[in-house]
């Protein structure tokens, strides 16, 4: 009878280490999918409009507003670290943004 529950407990815990390493394989890929649309959700600084922007981390209407108005009178922007030259934007809030953002 111990050698029943001692196989029992074996094969149990064999079949509870193979769906952990098929739920491991599971979620690399969910992470990989994930990592992907992420990149494909960035927001383009040079087409943008304000509700857009106020999605952005630390972004709210007037710092849009501000991001749009410097577009329009400087032109488009050629690197993420242009929103430096946007007034309220600084080092710490551009690192905040560079993940989401991009210039294309």
């Amino acid at each position: 009878m111990n050698t029943r529950l001692i196989t029992f407990l074996a094969l149990l815990l064999a079949s509870v280490c193979g769906a952990s390493v098929a739920c491991a394989e599971a979620l690399s890929v969910t992470d990989s999918v994930e990592h992907v649309a992420s990149k494909e959700t960035l927001v383009n600084l040079n087409a943008a409009n304000v509700e857009q922007l106020m999605t952005l981390p630390g972004i709210g209407k007037s710092k849009a507003e501000a991001i749009v108005a410097y577009r329009e009178a400087e032109g488009p922007f050629n690197t993420v670290d242009d929103l430096l030259e946007v007034k309220g934007i600084g080092k710490k809030l551009l690192a905040k943004l560079s993940a989401s953002v991009e210039v294309r």
